[in-house]
């Protein structure tokens, strides 16, 4: 039986028959936050409600506790020049872990107030770095802190890499969550977990044109009837792999569901890894999974 359900022809050449869903690892209570170091070959994901990060080792299958305590991270990725940046539910930032191992602060406010619980971070190639800050993080004592939220409202940000200056880019979501950027980066994909607070808001994943620094013209990309998209990456075509309930789906650029990757426990997020950037980690609610495709990483 294939690992797989194909819904349009375009996703067979994305995929392999033979390369199986492997499961990695396990012991997870909320597993979030992919990063990919190649320099190292290895994973970094959280674990979030555990306080604890987690690291995969390509070379020889193993796992340890990469940091511990976390600050109830959620969200990582990788910066231009091959630092973690993480989000942090339980201190209200973003962060950055330098070469040394030392770690500074990115982003804790805006205007003023403290920032909910920064969840998903996108770094563009002028350096810059894009994270979504809803408030899943201060809504429980189970993620984070549970706490008011200053801003009152979530939204996306970005930091400036000249002056570290923190903007708003995304204002009209409800919880905004998963980022990701075009291969061109001409859009930046949003999705939009707000069916979580608000009852019968269907969860989406929405497009916006990118003008420089920043967007414009949010556009519907896709909607999710049966569950919440969560965290997801672009290939080099432009498809968008996402969390989706307790599967992985593949969407084309036009926006078209060409396949699915069953799970069998929620996903909360993917990145793509390996020396080739050929294969796709997906982090499921307890359990760490991988399998191979026929495609990269779009960066």
């Amino acid at each position: 039986m294939l690992p797989y359900v194909t819904h349009d022809p375009r996703f067979t050449r994305l995929v392999f028959g033979h390369a199986n869903l492997e499961k990695l690892t396990s012991g997870c209570r909320w597993a979030e936050g992919p990063a990919y170091f190649p320099a190292g070959r290895y994973l970094i994901w959280s674990d979030i409600p555990n306080n604890r990060m987690m690291r995969f080792d390509e070379t020889d299958a193993s796992v340890s506790v990469f940091r511990s305590p976390s600050f109830n991270s959620n969200g990582n990725t990788v910066d231009r020049e091959g630092r973690l940046v993480t989000c942090e539910h339980l201190m209200r930032r973003v962060t950055r872990t330098e070469h040394d191992g030392s770690i500074t602060v990115l982003a804790d406010q805006f205007d003023g107030r403290k920032l909910n619980s920064p969840n998903d971070a996108v770094v563009k190639s002028d350096g810059s770095i894009w994270f979504s800050d809803p408030t899943y993080g201060i809504d429980s004592d189970y993620e984070g802190l549970q706490t008011r939220s200053e801003i009152g409202a979530s939204n996306v940000y970005r930091i400036d890499p000249g002056t570290g200056a923190v903007t708003r880019v995304v204002s009209d979501r409800v919880q905004p969550n998963g980022l990701a950027f075009s291969p061109d980066e001409t859009l930046l994909y949003v999705a939009d977990t707000g069916a979580t607070h608000v009852d019968g808001l269907p969860a989406t994943i929405w497009s916006y044109q990118v003008d420089g620094q920043k967007l414009a013209d949010a556009k519907l990309f896709s909607t999710y009837p049966d569950g919440l998209y969560d965290g997801f990456r672009v290939d080099i075509h432009g498809n968008i792999w996402t969390s989706a309930g307790r599967n992985v789906f593949c969407y084309a650029p036009d926006s078209t569901h060409i396949g699915t990757i069953p799970i069998g426990e929620i996903v909360a997020n993917v990145c793509f890894g390996g020396p080739r950037r050929n294969r796709l980690y997906i982090c499921g609610q307890t359990s760490l999974y991988a399998m191979f495709l026929n495609t990269r990483a779009a960066v």
